[in-house]
Protein backbone atom coordinates (compact mmCIF):
# COMPACT_ATOMS: atom_id res chain seq x y z
CA UNK A 1 0.00 0.00 0.00
CA UNK A 2 1.20 3.44 -0.64
CA UNK A 3 -0.86 6.45 0.40
CA UNK A 4 0.45 9.25 -1.74
CA UNK A 5 -1.32 12.16 -0.08
CA UNK A 6 -2.31 13.21 3.40
CA UNK A 7 -5.78 14.70 3.72
CA UNK A 8 -5.80 17.57 6.17
CA UNK A 9 -9.49 18.27 5.91
CA UNK A 10 -12.55 17.12 4.02
CA UNK A 11 -11.79 17.56 0.34
CA UNK A 12 -8.37 19.13 1.00
CA UNK A 13 -5.43 17.04 -0.17
CA UNK A 14 -1.81 18.00 0.35
CA UNK A 15 1.07 16.14 -1.28
CA UNK A 16 2.96 14.28 1.40
CA UNK A 17 3.48 10.60 0.95
CA UNK A 18 3.70 7.28 -0.74
CA UNK A 19 2.33 5.27 2.19
CA UNK A 20 1.13 1.74 2.01
CA UNK A 21 0.46 -1.33 -0.01
CA UNK A 22 -1.08 0.52 -2.93
CA UNK A 23 1.75 2.19 -4.80
CA UNK A 24 1.38 4.00 -8.11
CA UNK A 25 4.64 2.68 -9.51
CA UNK A 26 6.88 -0.14 -8.34
CA UNK A 27 10.07 0.86 -6.64
CA UNK A 28 13.15 -0.99 -7.85
CA UNK A 29 16.76 -1.47 -6.92
CA UNK A 30 18.16 1.74 -8.41
CA UNK A 31 20.79 4.31 -7.51
CA UNK A 32 18.50 5.40 -4.65
CA UNK A 33 19.00 2.15 -2.79
CA UNK A 34 20.97 1.90 0.42
CA UNK A 35 24.36 0.28 -0.07
CA UNK A 36 25.09 -3.02 1.61
CA UNK A 37 28.08 -1.63 3.49
CA UNK A 38 25.88 1.00 5.13
CA UNK A 39 23.43 -1.55 6.43
CA UNK A 40 23.56 -3.14 9.84
CA UNK A 41 22.92 -6.82 9.12
CA UNK A 42 20.52 -8.42 11.55
CA UNK A 43 20.71 -12.10 12.52
CA UNK A 44 17.10 -12.16 13.74
CA UNK A 45 14.24 -9.86 14.53
CA UNK A 46 13.63 -9.04 18.17
CA UNK A 47 12.13 -9.50 20.65
CA UNK A 48 10.98 -13.09 20.17
CA UNK A 49 7.73 -13.27 18.24
CA UNK A 50 8.53 -10.50 15.73
CA UNK A 51 9.56 -11.10 12.10
CA UNK A 52 10.46 -8.87 9.18
CA UNK A 53 8.48 -8.83 5.92
CA UNK A 54 7.60 -6.84 2.81
CA UNK A 55 4.42 -5.91 0.99
CA UNK A 56 2.96 -4.98 -2.38
CA UNK A 57 5.39 -4.38 -5.26
CA UNK A 58 8.24 -6.87 -5.74
CA UNK A 59 11.29 -6.48 -3.52
CA UNK A 60 14.40 -8.35 -4.64
CA UNK A 61 17.43 -9.55 -2.76
CA UNK A 62 16.04 -12.32 -0.59
CA UNK A 63 18.69 -14.83 -1.74
CA UNK A 64 17.97 -18.56 -1.67
CA UNK A 65 15.91 -20.62 0.75
CA UNK A 66 15.58 -20.09 3.60
CA UNK A 67 15.03 -16.56 2.33
CA UNK A 68 16.32 -13.43 4.04
CA UNK A 69 14.76 -10.00 4.46
CA UNK A 70 16.17 -7.80 1.67
CA UNK A 71 18.84 -5.24 2.63
CA UNK A 72 18.46 -5.48 6.41
CA UNK A 73 19.04 -9.20 6.79
CA UNK A 74 17.28 -11.46 9.22
CA UNK A 75 14.73 -14.06 8.18
CA UNK A 76 12.11 -13.17 5.58
CA UNK A 77 8.99 -13.54 7.69
CA UNK A 78 6.10 -12.65 5.45
CA UNK A 79 4.61 -10.98 2.39
CA UNK A 80 1.35 -9.02 2.11
CA UNK A 81 0.01 -8.41 -1.42
CA UNK A 82 -2.93 -6.60 -2.94
CA UNK A 83 -5.73 -9.08 -3.67
CA UNK A 84 -7.74 -6.46 -5.53
CA UNK A 85 -8.55 -2.83 -6.11
CA UNK A 86 -11.99 -1.20 -6.31
CA UNK A 87 -11.03 0.88 -9.38
CA UNK A 88 -9.65 -2.13 -11.18
CA UNK A 89 -12.75 -4.19 -10.40
CA UNK A 90 -15.07 -1.44 -11.67
CA UNK A 91 -13.07 -1.05 -14.88
CA UNK A 92 -11.67 2.46 -14.30
CA UNK A 93 -8.98 3.58 -16.73
CA UNK A 94 -6.92 5.16 -13.94
CA UNK A 95 -6.01 3.93 -10.47
CA UNK A 96 -6.44 0.33 -11.61
CA UNK A 97 -3.04 -1.02 -10.50
CA UNK A 98 -2.51 -4.35 -8.75
CA UNK A 99 0.45 -4.38 -6.36
CA UNK A 100 1.20 -8.08 -5.99
CA UNK A 101 4.38 -10.14 -6.27
CA UNK A 102 3.96 -13.87 -6.90
CA UNK A 103 7.71 -14.28 -6.35
CA UNK A 104 7.72 -12.71 -2.88
CA UNK A 105 4.59 -14.65 -1.95
CA UNK A 106 6.23 -17.92 -2.94
CA UNK A 107 9.39 -17.07 -0.97
CA UNK A 108 7.41 -16.19 2.14
CA UNK A 109 5.42 -19.40 1.86
CA UNK A 110 8.53 -21.56 1.53
CA UNK A 111 9.94 -20.02 4.70
CA UNK A 112 6.60 -20.53 6.46
CA UNK A 113 5.85 -24.09 5.36
CA UNK A 114 9.34 -25.60 5.16
CA UNK A 115 11.33 -23.65 7.73
CA UNK A 116 8.53 -22.57 10.10
CA UNK A 117 9.44 -18.90 9.78
CA UNK A 118 6.88 -16.11 9.98
CA UNK A 119 3.40 -15.89 8.49
CA UNK A 120 3.73 -16.80 4.81
CA UNK A 121 1.44 -14.74 2.57
CA UNK A 122 -1.40 -12.39 3.46
CA UNK A 123 -3.49 -9.99 1.40
CA UNK A 124 -5.25 -6.64 1.53
CA UNK A 125 -8.15 -5.16 -0.43
CA UNK A 126 -7.67 -1.60 -1.72
CA UNK A 127 -11.02 -0.15 -0.69
CA UNK A 128 -13.16 2.47 -2.34
CA UNK A 129 -15.26 4.56 0.05
CA UNK A 130 -18.98 5.37 -0.19
CA UNK A 131 -18.31 8.16 -2.70
CA UNK A 132 -17.34 5.68 -5.44
CA UNK A 133 -20.17 3.24 -4.80
CA UNK A 134 -21.99 2.68 -8.14
CA UNK A 135 -25.28 2.56 -6.21
CA UNK A 136 -24.59 5.47 -3.85
CA UNK A 137 -27.72 7.05 -2.35
CA UNK A 138 -26.25 8.69 0.73
CA UNK A 139 -27.47 6.13 3.27
CA UNK A 140 -25.61 4.00 5.78
CA UNK A 141 -27.61 1.00 4.57
CA UNK A 142 -26.24 1.30 1.05
CA UNK A 143 -22.76 1.97 2.40
CA UNK A 144 -22.92 -1.27 4.40
CA UNK A 145 -23.85 -3.15 1.21
CA UNK A 146 -20.96 -1.56 -0.68
CA UNK A 147 -18.55 -2.70 2.02
CA UNK A 148 -19.96 -6.23 1.87
CA UNK A 149 -19.65 -6.23 -1.93
CA UNK A 150 -15.95 -5.41 -1.72
CA UNK A 151 -15.47 -8.13 0.89
CA UNK A 152 -17.07 -10.63 -1.49
CA UNK A 153 -14.69 -9.53 -4.24
CA UNK A 154 -11.76 -9.89 -1.86
CA UNK A 155 -12.67 -13.43 -0.84
CA UNK A 156 -13.20 -14.42 -4.48
CA UNK A 157 -9.76 -13.07 -5.41
CA UNK A 158 -8.13 -14.84 -2.48
CA UNK A 159 -9.23 -18.22 -3.77
CA UNK A 160 -6.67 -17.80 -6.56
CA UNK A 161 -3.83 -16.76 -4.25
CA UNK A 162 -1.59 -18.77 -1.87
CA UNK A 163 -2.88 -17.13 1.31
CA UNK A 164 -1.66 -18.53 4.63
CA UNK A 165 -2.17 -15.55 6.98
CA UNK A 166 -5.55 -15.50 8.79
CA UNK A 167 -6.13 -11.71 8.62
CA UNK A 168 -7.67 -9.95 5.60
CA UNK A 169 -6.60 -6.30 5.54
CA UNK A 170 -8.93 -3.48 4.50
CA UNK A 171 -6.69 -0.80 2.97
CA UNK A 172 -8.31 2.50 4.00
CA UNK A 173 -6.40 5.52 2.75
CA UNK A 174 -6.60 8.71 0.70
CA UNK A 175 -3.94 8.14 -1.98
CA UNK A 176 -4.17 11.20 -4.20
CA UNK A 177 -4.54 8.91 -7.22
CA UNK A 178 -7.12 9.42 -9.97
CA UNK A 179 -9.96 8.79 -10.49
CA UNK A 180 -10.78 9.45 -6.80
CA UNK A 181 -8.03 11.30 -4.94
CA UNK A 182 -9.50 10.30 -1.58
CA UNK A 183 -10.74 6.86 -2.75
CA UNK A 184 -14.26 8.14 -2.13
CA UNK A 185 -14.11 8.38 1.66
CA UNK A 186 -14.96 12.07 1.95
CA UNK A 187 -15.87 13.06 -1.61
CA UNK A 188 -18.86 11.76 -3.57
CA UNK A 189 -18.19 11.51 -7.31
CA UNK A 190 -20.68 11.70 -10.18
CA UNK A 191 -19.74 8.11 -11.01
CA UNK A 192 -17.02 5.81 -9.65
CA UNK A 193 -14.52 6.39 -12.46
CA UNK A 194 -15.42 9.96 -13.44
CA UNK A 195 -13.15 11.90 -11.09
CA UNK A 196 -15.86 14.57 -10.95
CA UNK A 197 -16.73 15.61 -7.37
CA UNK A 198 -20.36 16.22 -6.47
CA UNK A 199 -20.13 16.75 -2.71
CA UNK A 200 -17.17 17.11 -0.37
CA UNK A 201 -18.45 15.60 2.85
CA UNK A 202 -19.50 12.13 3.91
CA UNK A 203 -20.71 11.58 7.49
CA UNK A 204 -18.36 9.44 9.56
CA UNK A 205 -21.32 7.17 10.37
CA UNK A 206 -21.74 6.41 6.65
CA UNK A 207 -18.03 5.70 6.21
CA UNK A 208 -18.09 3.46 9.27
CA UNK A 209 -21.12 1.58 7.94
CA UNK A 210 -19.06 0.59 4.91
CA UNK A 211 -16.24 -0.81 7.02
CA UNK A 212 -18.81 -2.62 9.19
CA UNK A 213 -20.26 -4.20 6.04
CA UNK A 214 -16.82 -5.34 4.91
CA UNK A 215 -15.99 -6.81 8.31
CA UNK A 216 -19.35 -8.52 8.74
CA UNK A 217 -19.12 -10.21 5.35
CA UNK A 218 -15.57 -11.47 5.86
CA UNK A 219 -16.30 -12.96 9.27
CA UNK A 220 -19.63 -14.51 8.26
CA UNK A 221 -18.46 -15.96 4.93
CA UNK A 222 -14.94 -17.15 5.74
CA UNK A 223 -12.54 -18.33 8.43
CA UNK A 224 -10.55 -15.08 8.22
CA UNK A 225 -10.21 -12.26 10.71
CA UNK A 226 -10.48 -8.59 9.69
CA UNK A 227 -7.75 -5.98 9.95
CA UNK A 228 -7.25 -2.38 8.81
CA UNK A 229 -4.24 -0.80 7.11
CA UNK A 230 -4.20 2.96 7.71
CA UNK A 231 -2.57 5.72 9.75
CA UNK A 232 -3.70 7.96 12.58
CA UNK A 233 -4.07 11.19 10.52
CA UNK A 234 -5.89 9.49 7.65
CA UNK A 235 -8.13 7.54 10.00
CA UNK A 236 -9.10 10.73 11.85
CA UNK A 237 -9.75 12.58 8.59
CA UNK A 238 -12.21 9.90 7.49
CA UNK A 239 -13.80 8.71 10.72
CA UNK A 240 -13.13 11.64 13.04
CA UNK A 241 -12.15 11.26 16.68
CA UNK A 242 -14.15 10.31 19.79
CA UNK A 243 -14.48 14.03 20.50
CA UNK A 244 -16.00 14.77 17.08
CA UNK A 245 -17.82 11.61 15.99
CA UNK A 246 -18.00 9.39 19.06
CA UNK A 247 -17.64 5.66 18.54
CA UNK A 248 -17.48 5.88 14.72
CA UNK A 249 -13.72 6.32 14.99
CA UNK A 250 -13.05 3.50 17.47
CA UNK A 251 -12.03 -0.04 16.47
CA UNK A 252 -10.90 -1.59 19.78
CA UNK A 253 -11.28 -5.21 18.65
CA UNK A 254 -9.95 -4.95 15.10
CA UNK A 255 -6.46 -5.95 13.97
CA UNK A 256 -4.30 -3.07 12.79
CA UNK A 257 -1.44 -2.43 10.39
CA UNK A 258 -0.04 1.10 10.57
CA UNK A 259 2.32 2.97 8.26
CA UNK A 260 3.38 5.77 10.64
CA UNK A 261 5.86 6.69 12.03
CA UNK A 262 8.29 5.67 9.30
CA UNK A 263 11.81 6.23 8.01
CA UNK A 264 13.67 6.23 4.69
CA UNK A 265 16.74 4.71 6.29
CA UNK A 266 17.28 0.96 6.23
CA UNK A 267 20.56 1.13 8.12
CA UNK A 268 18.99 -0.21 11.32
CA UNK A 269 15.95 -2.50 11.40
CA UNK A 270 13.24 -2.30 14.09
CA UNK A 271 13.28 -4.10 17.40
CA UNK A 272 9.71 -4.47 18.56
CA UNK A 273 7.74 -1.36 17.65
CA UNK A 274 10.70 1.05 17.42
CA UNK A 275 13.84 1.56 15.37
CA UNK A 276 16.64 1.46 17.99
CA UNK A 277 18.27 4.77 18.98
CA UNK A 278 15.70 6.82 17.05
CA UNK A 279 12.28 8.37 17.70
CA UNK A 280 10.76 6.23 14.93
CA UNK A 281 8.13 4.07 16.62
CA UNK A 282 4.86 2.60 15.39
CA UNK A 283 1.78 4.75 16.02
CA UNK A 284 -1.54 2.94 15.76
CA UNK A 285 -5.03 4.45 15.35
CA UNK A 286 -8.73 4.09 16.09
CA UNK A 287 -8.12 4.20 19.83
CA UNK A 288 -5.38 1.55 19.86
CA UNK A 289 -1.71 1.64 20.84
CA UNK A 290 1.23 -0.69 20.24
CA UNK A 291 0.43 -2.44 23.52
CA UNK A 292 -2.91 -3.66 22.17
CA UNK A 293 -3.15 -7.34 21.32
CA UNK A 294 -4.67 -6.25 18.01
CA UNK A 295 -1.59 -4.27 16.91
CA UNK A 296 -0.06 -6.71 14.42
CA UNK A 297 1.96 -4.95 11.74
CA UNK A 298 3.99 -1.81 11.09
CA UNK A 299 5.14 -0.66 7.66
CA UNK A 300 8.23 1.07 9.03
CA UNK A 301 9.86 2.08 5.73
CA UNK A 302 8.87 2.49 2.10
CA UNK A 303 5.38 3.84 2.74
CA UNK A 304 3.98 7.15 3.92
CA UNK A 305 6.29 9.06 1.59
CA UNK A 306 9.37 7.47 3.15
CA UNK A 307 10.80 5.98 -0.05
CA UNK A 308 13.94 3.95 0.57
CA UNK A 309 14.74 2.93 -3.01
CA UNK A 310 13.79 -0.71 -2.49
CA UNK A 311 10.15 -1.17 -1.50
CA UNK A 312 7.86 -1.56 1.48
CA UNK A 313 9.36 -3.04 4.66
CA UNK A 314 7.25 -4.38 7.51
CA UNK A 315 7.56 -5.43 11.12
CA UNK A 316 5.15 -8.26 12.00
CA UNK A 317 4.12 -9.49 15.43
CA UNK A 318 3.58 -13.21 14.89
CA UNK A 319 3.17 -14.07 18.57
CA UNK A 320 -0.10 -12.11 18.94
CA UNK A 321 -1.79 -14.30 16.32
CA UNK A 322 -0.93 -17.58 18.08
Amino acid sequence: MRAVWLALGAGVLVAATAAGPASVAATTNTTAQVTTTAVQRTAADSPAGFVYGTDSWPVSGTGSAPYKEPVTGGSYGGYIGMAGNWARTLGCKTGNFLAYSATNAAQANVNYSKYHIGIGTGVYWYMGGPGVDPHWNGTATESFKWGAQQAAWALAAMKKLPVTYPVVWADIEEPGIKPALDNGWNIHYSSPCSGVPVTYHTPASVDRAEFNGFAAYITSHSKYHVGVYSSAPIWANIFGTPATTGTASLIPNTYEWTYLKATRSLSVAPAGWCVPKTSTCAVFFGGQTSSSKYALMWQWSGGGGYNNGHGDFDQIDVARMK
